[in-house]
């Protein structure tokens, strides 16, 4: 006789992984069940048990008021759960590759703590089949247990944008899955009691995966357009972002913008579709075509102001160049998948000393992750060019002046963001 799933009443919640996406769920469950927060960096825990997210998605009073919330790095914290959601990253390797160890990990976790009944719902981003291929057997190897029979599967597809103040958990609707009838039923109710937005439910896991992987597909082909768009008109001496201005005014003309293409969702989920795509004899000629083109906008910019420089005979090797941002994104502290990393590397190229500021990312985590050593405070008047790379408010709201001031006089000043008055810098994408 197969397990009943569990009732809302009397749910158990552990969510695996506190990250950008982990934490505002355990928080929003921690309202109205008992949840437990997971993680295996300690030091995170900690900081989480003194209300404090350095990622800045939770406040200290989102944290309190989540009464039934508690957090552990003790695996054996998980006894007792019914409900495990995994929320681990799903990153890619150096070869472009689909990186599952972190979602394989969390699975033998899950694996050892799961009984009968439990249902193991992911919210990592994987490709179509993932879920039922990779994970649930990890899950049978190390509970003993039967799928579909003592345990069971579903899948909801995380949306968090980091940074993003207005569109949060609640206010995005959330689509749903499970591994049968009954469970996709229990899995959408289960989020609907905390999902303002409201729920909607796939058919299958399968399909719920698909969509999540096509998302950021989609943006990321058309960024890469808009992209490519750039660097025709750029060579052509038109200014790209008239033309998106003027193509603007058309009531179905997409308002992308050309620029860096990095963070934890859209430079890397497309490389989860493609290797799936691989795996079943088809190339997917678009979506890698759109990969190739964001990946190089870095060097791209890189090589833009190296040509500005030369033609100000300011040498590059051994100038001073500032970039101010590191993040993937303004007003947030994430580095995840930051393609600023490519406009560092390609100068170092032609070697140039480069100088980053970002007010807003750790430079621990800096140094850890990439091995750049961060600046406090840039140095007025010492910069042979500088690059707004990522349009912080603190940036904007020193202006073209005060940014100005930071370089040398003459100094090229390059916006990526085209954040600053057009007429105000020397060349922007």
């Amino acid at each position: 006789m197969n397990a009943p799933p569990p009732k809302l009443e009397e749910v158990k919640i552990a969510v695996i992984g506190l990250g950008y996406v982990g934490l505002p769920l355990a928080v929003a469950f921690g309202r109205r069940f008992p949840t437990l927060g997971f993680d295996i960096n300690s030091k995170r825990v900690g900081e989480l048990r003194s209300h404090h997210d350095h990622t800045l998605e939770v406040s200290e009073a989102e944290l309190r008021e989540a009464a039934q919330l508690d957090f552990s790095d003790d695996p054996a914290a998980l006894a007792g759960c019914n409900v495990f959601i995994i929320t681990v990253p799903t990153p890619i390797d150096e070869y472009k590759r689909p990186d599952l160890r972190p979602l394989e990990s969390a699975s033998r976790t899950v694996g050892r703590a799961i009984g009968r009944g439990g249902i193991a719902v992911y919210e990592s981003t994987v490709y179509p089949g993932a879920t039922e291929e990779i994970c649930v057997p990890i899950i049978e190897r190390e509970s003993g247990l039967g799928f579909n029979r003592d345990f069971y599967a579903g899948y909801s597809p995380e949306r968090i944008n980091p940074g993003d103040k207005q569109h949060r958990l609640e206010t995005i609707m959330k689509v749903t899955s499970g591994s049968t009838p009954e469970v996709a039923d229990f899995v959408d109710g289960l989020y609907r009691s905390i999902i303002d937005a409201g729920t909607h439910k796939a058919s299958s896991i399968r399909v719920a995966e698909a969509a999540k992987v096509i998302e950021n597909t989609q943006r990321d082909v058309n960024i890469a357009l808009i992209n490519e768009l750039a660097l025709i008109f750029h060579r052509l001496g038109i200014d790209t972002h008239e033309v998106l201005e003027a193509a603007g005014t058309k009531w179905n003309f997409l308002p992308f913008r050309p620029g860096l293409v990095g963070g934890h969702c859209i430079g890397v989920d497309p490389y989860y579709l493609t290797h799936k795509a691989q795996q079943i004899g088809y190339h997917p000629d678009v979506i890698l075509a759109g990969r190739r083109i964001n990946d190089g906008m870095g060097s791209h910019v890189a090589r833009r102001v190296a040509k500005l420089m030369a033609q100000r005979n300011l040498q590059t090797a051994q100038s001073d160049i500032l970039i101010l941002g590191l993040a993937f994104k303004e007003n947030c502290p994430d580095l995840r998948n930051t393609r600023v990393v490519d406009i560092v590397a390609e100068l170092r190229s032609y070697n140039a000393n480069i100088h980053i500021h970002d007010p807003w990312v750790s430079a621990r985590e800096a140094e850890e992750e990439y091995g750049l050593a961060l600046i406090a405070k840039p140095e007025p008047g010492r910069y042979d060019a500088v690059i707004l790379a990522v349009s912080h408010r603190e940036f904007i709201e020193i202006g073209a002046d005060g940014i100005r001031a930071l370089g040398k006089p003459g100094a090229v000043l390059f916006d990526v963001k085209r954040a600053l008055p057009r007429d105000r810098v020397d060349d922007c994408l």
